[in-house]
């Protein structure tokens, strides 16, 4: 571990918080990591109390959108201990993120570190209640002061934490999604792949349409063909067409490589379940549920682990997937990434990193 400088609060923001309606993302830790890239190289960076960022109005992010973020979670696990799910992916997206606005690369292993100290350090904001996390959100801007459109030459990376319950009102409730028809979120060669807050600057409208008609979230097409299935708005999709889980591939260029997907994928392989990742058009599945086979439609992020999508909205015409119920594909999985997130179920596949307490 490297040897990260810590100052710590002198007044913590722990008794503030809501603890019975933690809601998402409204409270936020005692400190945060903040790192420094400046001539060629990112600072050892430091951990520090939460606070304001001082900013110039030509701060060019807030000018040209030169940022991307990242999300994942750590968990009170069953022996009271704390386990952050497969960071490693993070680490990775990150920096693929990094390099398609380009962004300077952050070390993994920096990353890693910085996330150990900064969880250990506020570990008392990790909730003790299952169904909750402290969710952990690192973010990385241009800070060069100027107007034109070229990269920054200096940039911040700022690791804060936010103590958290469920993603959506309803928790584990089907969801309700419009199938956008007017407008795209992404296209081949844009930035659909990166997690940059383009891709949800270009969603708000769509997102707060459909939720004024009564959604939840929007259902993504190609930004070509309007054919295609891409992602949620927040989330990755997937489909249990007869006895195979259909899920579109990254090869489309447009979606994120979700973590919590491919943690389905491996669970979904391990299980016996005909996997396959694949382009598929909204065209079939409507087809798919007039006869019969659709059985279960879902959504994988971090954010909400496991969502069951219940009704499908498709110019005018809507669909109803397992009466509206929770399918019993999309139960186990979430309830198997819950224990091994909490340490109830083995880890077989090394997923959690844990937090030396």
């Amino acid at each position: 571990m490297a040897d990260i400088k810590i100052t710590q609060t002198t007044k913590t923001r722990f008794d503030n918080v809501d603890w019975s309606n933690l809601g998402f993302g409204k409270f936020f830790g005692d400190h945060v990591f903040v790192s420094d890239y400046e001539n060629g190289e990112w600072s050892e960076g430091e951990i520090m109390p939460y606070g304001e960022v001082l900013f110039e109005p030509g701060m060019c992010t807030l000018h040209y959108g030169q940022t991307i973020f990242e999300g994942l979670k750590a968990f009170r696990t069953v022996d009271n201990g704390i386990n952050i799910f497969r960071p490693n992916m993070n680490a990775k997206r990150l920096n693929h993120s990094c390099a398609r606005v380009c962004i300077p690369e952050f070390s993994e292993f920096k990353f890693l570190d910085a996330i150990h100290d900064l969880v250990k350090l506020d570990q008392k904001w990790v909730p003790n209640v299952k169904g909750q996390s402290l969710y952990i959100r690192p973010v990385v801007f241009g800070t060069g002061n100027f107007l034109g459109v070229y990269k920054s030459e200096t940039y911040k990376m700022i690791i804060m934490t936010s103590p958290v319950g469920s993603y959506y009102e309803g928790g584990l409730n089907p969801l309700k999604i419009l199938v956008s028809h007017d407008f795209v979120r992404a296209v081949r060669g844009g930035l659909g792949t990166a997690k940059t807050a383009a891709n949800y600057a270009a969603s708000l409208l769509a997102t707060e349409k459909a939720k004024a008609a009564g959604f939840h979230q929007v259902l993504w097409l190609d930004g070509v063909n309007m054919e295609n299935i891409d992602e949620v708005g927040a989330m990755n999709i997937m489909f249990v067409i007869g006895d195979e889980l259909i899920t579109p591939p990254l090869s489309q260029g447009t979606i994120l490589a979700g973590v919590t997907r491919d943690t389905v994928i491996k669970l979904a392989e391990e299980m016996g379940l005909r996997i396959a990742e694949r382009g598929i058009k909204v065209k079939e599945v409507f087809e798919a549920h007039q006869v019969g086979l659709l059985k279960e439609v879902f959504g994988t992020g971090t954010a909400a682990v496991i969502s069951p999508i219940g009704l499908l909205h498709y110019q005018g015409n809507s669909i109803i997937i397992n009466n509206n119920e929770i399918g019993a594909y999309t139960q186990k999985f979430y309830d198997t990434i819950v224990a091994i997130q909490s340490g109830e179920i083995e880890d077989k596949y090394n997923w959690n990193f844990s937090i030396s307490l």
